[in-house]
């Protein structure tokens, strides 16, 4: 398995975001030993005198690290690719630099841990190693070649520092691998968790629909229907529309229950075209649909109705001889103080009328009395 096998959008995102803040922090560092070294100067006895003060300890530096540090910044907006690599170039160099100028605080050479353990951040084994291999690389230059870092390095410093990078590195690598194994159960956990949020929801449409038709079940019908007389009660009107197959039996007897089911499901789903998303549709039974419109007038609710009996009268069946299949319609507005089963009642009532005076038609209690 590759130590690292590519960062995914959002996490090549964040950690774009972690290399601008090790960025800053690189100015950050300047500034405070900027600071801390004039500090210094002015306030403490110091063994050189202003010219070579100003020279090679505050302004050669200075303008070295901010240097690195600028052009890091140039290669992380033109070519972000090498960003990790420069960045703890960077990182190691300025850390080289104040080593060097800080050599009598006995503990200045600690500053080549800090690389390690912030490669960390990134969970990439390779950025650690790499950063170690600096700071070894770091650590020889400056035994080798800077005679302030020999004068003060003890026997035992020789020993321990090095000692200290490879400890450093070993415990980054730990943290790495401890928060790999942490991301994948993680992650592992999200996925079940999605996985089983789905099998949820799967089955909550299993339990809510109907299989056949895809419209909500008679049970769901009438958590909705109770749920409409609530919002009814408080001032907000719907009507309630039951729609019966025209001599379905006739249909399975003639043609076969699969062509039953088919038109069935045609019908559901001419029903379902013309219906806006706040409607309700249900197969309530058999070869009965029950629907609940709201946000609408009862001239366009009946509008609506009479126009979905309509398109079913001229939908043609090629199975059925190139038959149609027409509907009955029961509609009625909900009126304050109606309750559920009285509502109900007088819909059925108006769906029966119609499916027994000449069938194929939309009957409300107005046009119910006008026939009359």
């Amino acid at each position: 398995m590759r130590d690292y096998m590519g960062p995914s959008e959002t996490s090549a995102h964040r950690q774009a975001k972690w290399v601008k803040r090790f960025l800053y922090t690189y100015w950050l560092v300047i500034a405070l030993h900027f600071l801390a070294q004039l500090g210094s100067f002015v306030c403490l006895p110091y063994p050189m005198g202003a010219h070579e003060f100003y020279y090679d300890v505050l302004l050669y530096p200075t303008l070295l690290m901010s240097a690195v540090v600028g052009l890091t910044q140039l290669v992380d907006v033109a070519a972000p690719k090498y960003s990790f690599v420069l960045l703890f170039v960077a990182g190691t160099i300025i850390a080289m630099m104040i080593i060097h100028l800080n050599m009598d605080i006995r503990i200045i050479g600690a500053l080549m841990l800090l690389p390690i353990m912030a490669s960390a951040i990134f969970f990439r084994l390779d950025l650690t190693l790499f950063t170690s291999a600096l700071q070894a690389a770091a650590f020889f230059i400056l035994y080798r070649w800077d005679y302030m870092f020999k004068y003060y390095l003890t026997d035992f410093d020789l020993i321990a520092i090095p000692l200290f990078l490879l400890v450093g590195t070993l415990v980054a690598g730990i943290i790495i691998i401890n928060g790999r194994e942490l991301a994948s159960d993680l992650e592992a956990t999200l996925t079940a968790k999605q996985d089983l949020m789905i099998e949820n929801a799967v089955i909550r449409k299993l339990s809510t629909t109907d299989a056949l038709t895809g419209l909500y079940n008679h049970i769901s019908f009438h958590e909705f229907y109770e749920k409409a007389l609530e919002y009814g009660s408080q001032g907000a009107p719907f009507h309630l529309a039951l729609v019966d197959i025209d001599n379905f039996k006739q249909i399975n007897d003639k043609y076969g229950h699969r062509m039953g089911d088919l038109v069935l499901a045609r019908v559901a789903q001419i029903i379902k075209d013309h219906l806006s998303a706040a409607d309700i549709a249900a197969r309530y039974g058999g070869e009965e649909f029950a629907i609940l419109l709201f946000e609408k007038s009862f001239e366009e609710a009946y509008t609506l109705m009479d126009w979905i009996r309509h398109q079913l009268s001229e939908t043609f069946h090629e199975e059925m001889e190139n038959g149609a299949v027409t509907v009955s319609i029961g509609l009625k507005s909900y009126a304050e103080g109606t309750t559920k089963e009285t509502l109900f009642e007088e819909v059925d009532n108006l769906l029966y009328t119609a499916k027994h005076s000449g069938k194929n038609t939309t009957l409300t209690p107005l046009t119910q009395r006008n026939a009359v």
